[in-house]
């Protein structure tokens, strides 16, 4: 991995994702999101169909509290910073996910667990207007479909009981069709936005057809 990104994004460099990844481990219960995971639910928020403030989305982020006031200063700057770099990338066409790798018997590989489950957890921050749409327009539901894909292949999402596992070239390639996706949902959100009646559905809903219990992950994350 090398810190070769465009100077014209306000991004986070090698160094300080590598920062904000050893805080997040060392804060993280059984089911907190690790930097993919977080990585993931800043994407769904920034091309759905509302934006979320931080007072909504840090408690999924951050449960533990911060040893010092410098810390936390830190720590909630290297988050906004992750958080306004996704708009950015998507404006000029350079989104890439943070991915998980973990180690296989013939070596290690990218794996879209954590960044899935991160992504719906930030659907459900927004559920009653994404399954209003999604259950009234099949063209978002392709729009995500290597993004469905991944999270049933990873147990993020429920399958039907007949699925079969992606295989490692057809995950490979919906890995590869991420950005992509992303781009063109946040494209949809922008032609199609939200309609009053979408914002005012039923309270309480949950995006319980987009994600199940989420399951813990190992390995390192990539860029």
């Amino acid at each position: 991995m090398s810190d070769e990104r465009p100077t014209w994004l306000e991004s986070l460099g090698d160094a300080e994702l590598d920062e904000l990844d050893r805080f997040l481990r060392g804060h993280a219960g059984e089911d907190d999101l690790l930097l993919d995971g977080v990585h993931g639910l800043l994407t769904a928020l920034a091309i759905g169909p509302e934006p979320a403030k931080p007072d909504e989305w840090l408690p999924e982020v951050l449960n533990a509290p911060f040893a010092s006031e410098a810390e936390g200063e830190r720590v909630l700057g290297l988050l906004a910073k992750l958080n306004d770099s996704i708009p950015a990338e998507l404006e000029m066409d350079a989104y890439e996910p943070i991915l998980g790798e973990v180690d296989r018997e013939h070596g290690s590989a990218l794996t879209a667990a954590g960044w899935c489950e991160g992504f719906s957890r930030g659907i459900d921050l927004r559920a009653p207007i994404w399954e209003s749409r999604l259950g009234e327009d099949p063209e978002l539901m392709e729009l995500l479909t290597p993004i469905m894909a991944l999270a049933v292949d990873e147990g993020v999402l429920s399958g039907d009981a007949d699925f079969e596992k992606l295989s490692e070239a057809e995950y490979e390639e919906c890995l590869a069709q991420i950005p992509q996706a992303v781009g063109a949902v946040a494209q949809y959100w922008r032609v199609h936005p939200p309609t009053e009646r979408e914002r005012t559905a039923g309270g309480g809903a949950s995006a319980s057809v987009f994600r199940e219990q989420p399951r813990r992950r190992g390995g390192r994350w990539v860029h």
